[in-house]
């Protein structure tokens, strides 16, 4: 069986990893979380990418939204909101004992990937799900009334500000972790999930160690697309795609994934992206990419590892 490492973040990044992890590939899958994310709110560390493909995986999440945990209460933020607490982000109650537990740890001086591992093992997860770092990397971005961080850009603005630049603050002096780059390393397949690529992609390429150990990989590099006829199924990547200067549509994607990726999974209705596609040096693989029920993850999931090993590069003349 062939070792493969999904990079995810999102509701799109855990629709995939929970079609790979219920899939006939299970027992050789490794995840890789978007941490850019990560931000303190009421003294607690909240990891809402790390979070939502933990719950996803097992089968807590919020059937809804997408994120947060199921049948979840509100009565903490009910209350803090009666002390006069700014409470803009959504935190559940079963919910926030997750980010009491990881604090606790980070405070001892516990990494966030031991974190990780014993949150994702006592919820019965099997698969390896690991922070892109240790360290704390943040997305920040500028908008016409200053820089904000991600989570004030996300959810209290509601994606509408227009933004100019985007960094990820601590990236350039964050380390992979060795059980990042071991996976990477020992990859057959790496698969880029259908997530927003400036928002939860792009934080984990820009540690150094990261993009380097994904050059040096001899892994067929796969991603799938997270526009289906041009829109975002689910939040900003389309405008944030343009307002970033990328090319609207599947040619945006493939700007971004350009000189990373071997192949770019698209829907079957973008068919007509496909020599767009392929002069940026992508092979194209066309299907449905909407992802409603658990078996359209697998279906899905299960067609980009096919699609993946069928890919043959093209050797060029002597």
């Amino acid at each position: 069986m062939k070792k493969i490492v999904l990079f995810a973040g999102g509701v799109g990044g855990a629709k995939a990893a929970k079609g790979l992890y219920q899939s006939a590939y299970k027992d050789n899958l490794t995840i890789i979380g978007n941490v850019g994310d990560d931000d303190e709110f009421h003294n607690l560390w909240v990891s809402p990418d790390l979070d939502t493909l933990t719950y996803t995986l097992a089968n807590e999440v919020n059937p809804v939204t997408g994120w947060g945990l199921k049948n979840d209460s509100c009565r903490i933020l009910s209350r803090l909101a009666q002390f006069g607490s700014s409470t803009w982000m959504h935190l559940g109650d079963m919910d926030i004992a997750t980010h009491i537990f990881r604090s606790a740890k980070r405070a001892e001086g516990t990494s966030m990937t031991a974190i990780t591992r014993q949150i994702t093992t006592r919820l019965g997860i099997t698969v390896p799900l690991l922070p892109a770092t240790d360290d704390t990397v943040q997305t920040r971005l500028k908008t016409e009334n200053g820089w904000v961080d991600f989570q004030t850009y996300f959810v209290h603005q509601r994606c509408e500000a227009n933004v100019t630049k985007i960094a990820y603050e601590g990236a350039n002096l964050a380390s992979a972790t060795p059980e990042v780059l071991a996976a990477i390393g020992a990859a057959d397949i790496i698969v880029f999930a259908p997530s927003n690529p400036l928002l939860s992609i792009a934080p984990m390429l820009a540690i150094p160690q990261v993009r380097d150990a994904l050059a040096a990989s001899e892994a067929t590099k796969i991603a799938v697309s997270p526009l289906i006829g041009g829109k975002a199924i689910k939040g900003p990547a389309e405008k944030l795609l343009q307002q970033m200067r990328y090319t609207p549509g599947n040619k945006g994607i493939a700007e971004f994934y350009q000189g990373l990726c071997d192949v770019l999974v698209i829907d079957s209705q973008d068919e007509g992206d496909i020599d767009i596609i392929e002069s940026f040096g992508l092979h194209p693989h066309c299907t449905s990419t909407l992802m409603k029920s658990d078996q359209d993850k697998v279906t899905l999931m299960e067609e980009v590892i096919s699609a993946a090993t069928a890919y043959q590069p093209e050797v060029p003349c002597a």
